[in-house]
């Protein structure tokens, strides 16, 4: 008898923001639904990552409504979200009672599936929001965000699992946000996995295709034991996209597996979303076949792009070269972290900074935060001198606790912030809406009564046409991140445009 392998779909989130930019507006995502709805996935990946930010920024529609609707239109669906563990869907850390409000308003929203990571991989900014999944009823996904380094082994991986199954997770997600998992480290981790944590953990694989190898490695994976995996509708796969859902379904016919989907839905939903993509060419990325380059570099092709954003508004474009070359040597410094939201923007602006002003003589107040320890623990040593730097250039100590646990309550400041603001209903969803993005909340409150922008609709003249439009219409990049540079005695706000998950 064959055994069913789970399918998540990603088309309604991840699959739009890795091609799109996620620049894709929902009026166009609603008329798939009652197709997706209907296919037999496990869940339907449809919130959280950057799609937040991207509603309030970019589309002025409120992403609160945005899971509402979802929910009416897939009732038969498991609805699943990225959540950035104590980051939530912004870039910083917040104190508990946010996460708390965040997580029990996303559930009462209709969310059903949180897969929960940390850049860092740091359990103890995952432990508050897995508790506070389960204590809604809802389902906790555990995440492990694989990455290659001298650190990183198949042994690292498979104690992670253990400790994310002892915090009471529901599932265990692999989640290679680089397309490199390579198929015997699929096979290895998935397998080491579930010898370690049994048979009654369900193990779920997420990859990306940008490298040309992850299709063979989800099916090492499911060999290995894995429940179920990610893909994305053909029509928005391939590239820094991920693997076709079809693809996959056809792949397992006949090896004692299947993926139990309704082939006609998957036609309709396919030629619904293959009608829709030339609308975004705008925002479509670079990446269109596969660069095995990552495998070298570990650089995902976003935030390649980013990086040549950056040294292009520098007149330094020739020297990329050198900044590919830097980001390994910074993220060995900072201990190896995994590059995924905030590390990845992180880490390769400090290797932007040491080729054009020289190693370490300008830093980023985030990365000596992340030297230091303000965003976890890194999985490796920091360099000692480059930790002294970040001491002198932050006027402060490196921490070994929690960095939540120096946070102080906060909900009562951010409330008042949020309803002194005109166009914000009073509501808790309005009030995590601006705890999330402070900077854009009251630009989005104003104007969210002229109703949601559809890019894709809009005349050519609009579109962005390059970096200088203040987002890069050719890369998976999303909001700009505004970091605060001291050079020469004198304080710079940089604003760089992140690569997300």
């Amino acid at each position: 008898m064959s055994k069913t392998i789970d399918i998540t779909e990603l088309c309604l989130r991840d699959a739009h923001q890795s091609l799109l930019a996620t620049r894709m507006a929902l009026e166009d995502m609603v008329p798939a639904c009652a197709d997706i709805d209907q296919a037999g996935y496990w869940s339907v990946e449809c919130w959280g990552g950057a799609t937040f930010d991207a509603c309030i920024r970019f589309l002025n529609e409120d992403p609160w409504e945005r899971l509402r609707t979802f929910r009416r239109l897939l009732p038969n669906s498991r609805l699943q979200m990225l959540l950035r563990g104590q980051n939530l869907l912004g870039y910083r850390h917040y104190e508990d009672g946010v996460v708390d409000r965040f997580v029990d308003k996303a559930a009462e929203n209709g969310m059903d599936v949180f897969r929960v990571f940390d850049a860092l991989n740091d359990i103890r900014n995952i432990r508050h929001s897995v508790n506070a999944v389960r204590r809604n009823g809802k389902h906790a996904q555990g995440t492990i965000c694989y990455t290659v380094s001298p650190l990183h082994t198949t042994e690292t991986f498979v104690t992670m699992a253990e400790q994310l199954v002892a915090l009471g997770c529901d599932s265990i997600c692999l989640k290679d946000m680089a397309a490199l998992l390579k198929p015997q480290p699929a096979y290895d981790i998935i397998k080491g996995i579930r010898k370690r944590c049994g048979d009654a953990v369900r193990l779920h694989v997420h990859t990306h295709a940008t490298t040309g190898v992850t299709l063979v490695s989800l099916m090492k994976a499911i060999e290995a034991g894995a429940d179920g995996v990610d893909t994305a509708i053909s029509s928005l796969s391939l590239g820094p996209g991920h693997n076709p859902t079809e693809s996959l379904v056809a792949m397992l016919e006949g090896t004692g597996y299947e993926a139990r989907l309704n082939k006609a839905c998957l036609h309709r939903i396919k030629d619904h979303f293959a009608a829709l993509r030339p609308r975004y060419q705008a925002f479509m990325s670079n990446i269109h076949g596969v660069e095995t380059d990552i495998f070298d570099s570990q650089i995902p092709g976003g935030m390649i792009s980013n990086m040549e954003s950056q040294l292009k508004q520098q007149q330094a474009e020739d020297r990329l070269e050198e900044v590919l070359i830097e980001v390994p040597r910074v993220r060995e410094d900072a201990g190896f972290p995994p590059l995924v939201t905030p590390s990845s923007q992180i880490v390769g602006t400090q290797a932007v900074f040491n080729v054009l002003m020289g190693r370490y003589k300008v830093m980023s107040s985030e990365f000596a935060d992340l030297m230091l320890g303000y965003y976890g623990q890194a999985p490796g040593e920091r360099d000692p001198a480059v930790l002294g730097l970040a001491e002198q250039h932050a006027h402060k100590a490196a921490i070994v606790q929690r960095p939540a646990d120096l946070l102080q309550p906060e909900w009562a400041t951010l409330e008042a912030a949020a309803t002194a603001l005109p166009g914000c209903d009073g509501s808790e969803e309005d009030v995590l809406t601006y705890a999330m993005f402070p900077q854009v909340a009251p630009g989005f409150f104003e104007s969210r009564a002229r109703g949601p922008k559809n890019l894709g609709r809009a005349p050519e003249s609009a579109a962005p046409k390059s970096a200088e439009s203040g987002a890069l219409a050719a890369s998976p990049l999303h909001a700009p991140v505004t970091y605060n540079v001291t050079l020469n005695g004198r304080s710079h706000r940089v604003s760089v445009a992140p690569v997300s998950e």
